[in-house]
């Protein structure tokens, strides 16, 4: 399989989808059939006046040559400037002026008709030699869209493991530089090796750079994952979907800087689903549900909202629609109102923002037609004398996009809000109903479309009955495959709270709801509760070691890795206490200056603020100011301390640590951390860091979002090379049973792929056929001079390009990895439970540090085959001490067993009792009951802590024959529950407390029949194991 293969089966597939396919020699100036006057021109300029005088008739051919001569003559001499110029020109038309009656007329020349896709011509042509200034190059694909050169794919060979799409990638860059002409005209760029397919715009760097998953928008992958680039042709380049993605969803945005971005599959696809619901949910009996639209943080939800917006205003069945985002914060209200400014040229509309709840009764109120609106919920409250929310407008095209839409603040339930005490008596008590309600009377016929970035929970009714069902989900798993995001890592530090008798029972877990939304509601920070919990977690001492800690963590993270950092605190005053304690360890970090200095504080406020709080208020332009610093990697501002704002909507890619010490859970905390896993650069992943103990508000959170991998490096011996090559041969042969290769000549690209996804389908098959691919390869080459294999020597290569193609994917990640090997290690913190005395052995016997939370077969297989036998017992025995240690430190039965099970083969090895080969193949076999153990939780429906409770029931044979599996799990449930309610910081030191959870439990156990002669041993056990959980729960 070589590139110009590649090459030949991409032109038939886009033969297939309706371009006509064209040689790029014979249509030169010096071809056969000549359309170009020279080698720089890279407009087809014939096809462009043939297209011009089709699509607009009525107009003259001097207005039509006017509009052509400003196609060909951008007049820009910046790239990205003539690219955006040219955008405007190919989706709104070419403004010409010309004169009838007397009079100077203005309209606009269609370079194409975006209605009806077949009135358009679609060409494909290879090898189209451009001269530059300084080269000529040759791109292996461009098609041309009436004459003008939209798309450019750049493929390399797919048999040869050298030649990746990052090549492809290299090889535009160069183009860039060196035809610069051909990129004025560019919106989209194409990179594949044929395995792996991706697609970016003109100014994307390669992390921007994404692949195109589906077809039909549903199925994911439905050619398999070795087609990516014909499932990508399919998906974009098929002329309608071409047309519909270069006129809504291609953006120019100037903030500091002009960046051009295209819209990734899951976006493009949202917001056809949600243009389809819209208008039929708006029609008249349509039941004004829009749905809802979950794409997960950081995966470009602004930019999807502006496209949806775009293509709505545009859609004719809306009749001029009036959109109304609505956000629930003032800072995210600003957020997202100025993604959508930047995109006016998308929009063609200048989106307005609402001051006053008067402005918004003003800009709505009878609006006939047309406008984007942007207002926060609370202006939709009534007025002082007002019982509901007047009507603003009855029209049923209007649509209300609202952001985060399932906060609490956008109920329907209504409360009685008593009157305050210290009023009048004549004051009545009145209900009050959510935002929501209000919302809908104002505007009783619009239709509603939600877009979030975080589920939507089961319980919550109010959502679903504003928005409907979810339209389209992209979650965070999807999102990491995707390289969309990256990976979010989480790391313990608590800091011990000193609460006294008095204060422990007024925190509970109400603490947690009252944390949610205090912005809003004022009343949050006086509830004592809140107050109470403030006191202690902003107490001095702690506040020191929080900061000492966080400048030594923050210090460390960034010797790996340079980035930025956010803080959450609990209060205002909190911030500023841990500012004050963090510049005095670290006095350089301050300055007055907003422009100058390490560290700030982001924070609301007003001139009435105390005076400690004075100095870290700044007006709304110094905090614009802020923000740029900020999200400038290379500005010196490298920490924020926020207590609610920036947590939500607030995009900086180089902020790779989130330190937490405040209580959150839920969507709140789901938005907070999604600030650490944008991707950039070669950020391996995000860190969050625990000072106040969310990990099960976390757990809860992130438990369906799992996912790991791991690769193998075989080793294999030479001898006897012909028999060798036939075994292998026979192997590979029997794995491809049932898929037909005998065309393997001329089968080509696609074949590779049909046999590589054949292979995928076997248990295994991937690393079995590289493994064997691979011996056979190396056999061949010691006895490729061999009559007999010369006869195989094309079959060989057929089965080595497959082989090549199966791990490509795999070598190209390598790369990026290997650069940054040591980096990953030291970031990755939260999978790392490596002893110093670990690492060392790792270097003297060259492997590669694991990720030990995977202990993945690959390196087990390494470990295995290393010729210094003896180190790898040493280094398998305190892999598997710190694995019990860091897996089972809060699980007693199972430390305990697996504890036992490593000190016995340990102790059998130093007696020489066994050989060292034979330890070497049961630490290995125990490493994989570890995996097996710490995955039992999922297949029984329990989290963590339930499952230690389930190992401290089952830990006697007796209660696992009579009660089973599902009985024991329901018992571990009951006892988390009731334990967690019940424990207090010092119940191990009071008797009195101990005996009340002792006949607890007893209770428990007997209400569900657990063995009588067992209960008194399991009680203690199940005692104990509340001990060591303990110090999570407080």
């Amino acid at each position: 399989m070589t590139e110009d293969q590649l090459e030949q089966e991409a032109l038939e597939t886009l033969g297939e989808l309706g371009y006509q396919y064209l040689y790029g020699p014979d249509i030169a100036y010096d071809g056969p059939s000549p359309e170009r006057e020279s080698y720089r021109d890279v407009v087809l300029g014939m096809r462009l006046r043939e297209a011009v005088a089709r699509l607009n008739p009525t107009m003259s051919a001097a207005v039509r040559e006017d509009a052509v001569r400003q196609v060909l003559n951008l007049g820009l001499p910046v790239q990205l400037s003539a690219n955006r110029y040219f955008h405007r020109l190919l989706v709104g038309g070419v403004p010409v002026q010309y004169q009838k009656d007397g009079e100077t007329r203005g309209d606009f020349v269609r370079l194409v008709d975006w209605v009806d896709p077949a009135a358009n011509e679609y060409l494909a042509v290879n090898q189209f030699t451009i001269l530059g200034p300084k080269n000529n190059r040759r791109p292996d694909i461009i098609l041309f869209v009436n004459g003008l050169p939209l798309v450019l794919l750049e493929l390399k060979n797919p048999a040869d493991v050298n030649a990746d799409l990052w090549k492809a990638y290299e090889q535009i860059q160069t183009y860039k530089e060196q035809i610069p002409d051909l990129f004025q005209y560019n919106e989209i760029l194409i990179i594949s090796d044929g395995t792996e397919a991706r697609m970016g715009s003109l100014s994307a760097n390669a992390e921007r750079f994404s692949r195109w998953r589906t077809i039909d928008g549903l199925s994911l992958d439905p050619l398999g994952e070795f087609s990516e680039l014909e499932t990508l042709m399919r998906g974009v380049l098929a002329p309608p979907m071409l047309l519909d993605f270069l006129r809504y969803f291609v953006l120019f945005e100037e903030d500091g800087a002009l960046v051009k971005k295209i819209a990734g599959y899951h976006q493009f696809h949202a917001v056809r689903s949600a243009i389809e619901q819209v208008v039929t949910a708006s029609q008249p009996g349509g039941n004004q549900k829009g749905g809802v639209v979950w794409h997960t943080q950081g995966s470009g939800k602004s930019i999807t909202m502006t496209c949806f917006a775009a293509r709505i205003m545009q859609e004719t069945a809306m009749e001029n629609p009036t959109i109304v985002v609505i956000t629930d914060r003032n800072d995210l209200d600003g957020q997202l109102f100025g993604v959508f400014s930047l995109s006016q040229d998308l929009l063609r509309e200048e989106p307005v923002q609402i001051s006053t709840r008067g402005d918004l009764r003003e800009k709505l109120n009878n609006r006939p037609s047309g406008g984007i609106v942007f207002a926060t919920i609370q202006k939709f409250s009534p007025g002082v004398d007002e019982d509901s929310f007047p009507v603003l407008s009855n029209r049923h095209n209007i649509v209300v996009i609202a952001d985060e839409a399932h906060r609490t603040q956008y109920g329907f339930s209504s409360q009685l809000k008593a009157p305050e005490p210290l009023k009048a008596a004549e004051d009545k008590a009145v209900y009050q109903v959510g935002y929501a309600q209000h919302l809908r009377d104002a505007l009783p016929n619009a239709t509603f479309v939600a877009f979030t970035g975080t589920p939507v929970s089961g319980e919550d009714r109010d959502t679903r009955a504003v928005f409907g069902d979810y339209i389209h989900v992209y979650d965070m798993k999807q999102a990491q495959e995707d390289g969309a995001t990256v990976a979010i890592y989480y790391e313990s530090r608590l800091a011990k709270l000193s609460l006294n008798e008095e204060v422990l029972p007024l925190i509970d877990e109400q603490v947690d709801e009252l944390a949610e939304d205090e912005e809003e509601d004022q009343q949050a920070k006086l509830k004592s509760r809140w107050a109470a919990l403030e006191k202690v977690v902003g107490a001095k001492p702690r506040i020191h070691s929080v900061a000492a800690d966080l400048v030594a963590h923050f210090e460390e993270r960034n010797l790996a890795q340079d980035g930025k950092a956010m803080v959450v605190a609990m209060s205002r005053e909190i911030c500023v206490h841990l500012y004050n304690a963090i510049i005095a360890l670290r006095p350089d970090w301050h300055d007055d200056d907003p422009e100058k200095g390490a560290i700030k504080i982001v924070m609301t406020g007003s001139a009435s603020d105390k005076a400690l709080l004075r100095p870290h208020i700044y007006p709304g332009q110094v905090k614009k100011r802020l923000e740029k610093r900020f999200k400038d990697p290379k500005d010196p501002l490298q920490m924020v301390i926020v207590r609610d704002m920036w947590l939500t909507g607030f995009d900086a890619p180089c902020v790779h640590t989130l330190y937490i010490d405040k209580p959150m859970k839920g969507h709140n905390l789901m938005q907070a951390i999604a600030r650490v896993n944008r991707v950039f650069k070669d950020k391996q992943g995000g860190l969050v860091v625990d000072y106040i103990g969310i990990a099960n508000e976390l757990k809860a959170a992130l438990k369906e979002y799992t996912a790991s991998k791991g690769r193998g490096r075989p080793t294999v011996d030479a001898h006897e090379a012909y028999a060798v090559l036939e075994e292998k041969l026979d192997i590979l042969r029997s794995m491809l049973h049932g898929f037909d290769y005998s065309n393997y000549l001329t089968g080509g690209h696609k074949l590779m792929a049909g046999a590589a996804n054949h292979v995928l389908g076997e248990k295994d098959g991937k690393k079995r056929f590289a493994d064997n691919a691979l011996a056979m390869s190396k056999a061949f080459t010691l006895c490729c001079t061999l009559e007999e294999a010369k006869a195989v020597r094309d079959e060989v290569a057929f089965l080595q390009a497959v082989k090549v193609m199966l791990i490509k994917r795999d070598v190209s990640q390598k790369k990026k990895t290997d650069e940054e090997r040591e980096l990953a290690i030291r970031q990755i913190i939260g999978n790392s439970v490596v002893s110093g005395g670990v690492v060392d052995v790792f270097e003297a016997v060259g492997l590669d540090k694991p990720n030990i939370g995977l202990l993945d077969e690959a390196f087990l297989d390494d470990v295995r085959n290393l010729p210094e036998k003896n180190l790898a017992v040493e280094l398998l025995e305190r892999l598997l001490e710190g694995e019990i240690k860091s897996r089972f430190s809060s699980n007693l039965a199972q430390e305990k067993k697996f504890s036992e099970l490593l000190t016995n083969v340990i102790t059998r090895y130093q007696n020489r009792s066994i050989e060292t080969a034979q330890v070497i193949e049961e630490l290995i076999e125990m490493a994989k009951k570890f995996a097996e153990a710490s995955r039992r939780g999922e297949g029984l429906g329990l989290n963590e802590d339930e499952l230690a409770f389930y190992d401290a029931l089952a830990n006697n044979e007796a209660s696992v024959r009579e009660l089973g599996d599902e009985i024991l799990a329901k018992i571990a449930h009951e006892l988390t529950d009731s334990l967690r309610k019940n424990v207090t910081v010092d119940w191990n030191n009071r008797e009195s407390v101990r005996a009340k959870l002792r006949l607890m439990v007893k209770r428990i156990l007997r209400r569900y029949k657990y063995p009588p002669d067992q209960q008194e041993q399991a009680a203690q056990l199940v005692l104990a194991q509340a001990e060591t959980l303990c110090g999570e729960w407080m």
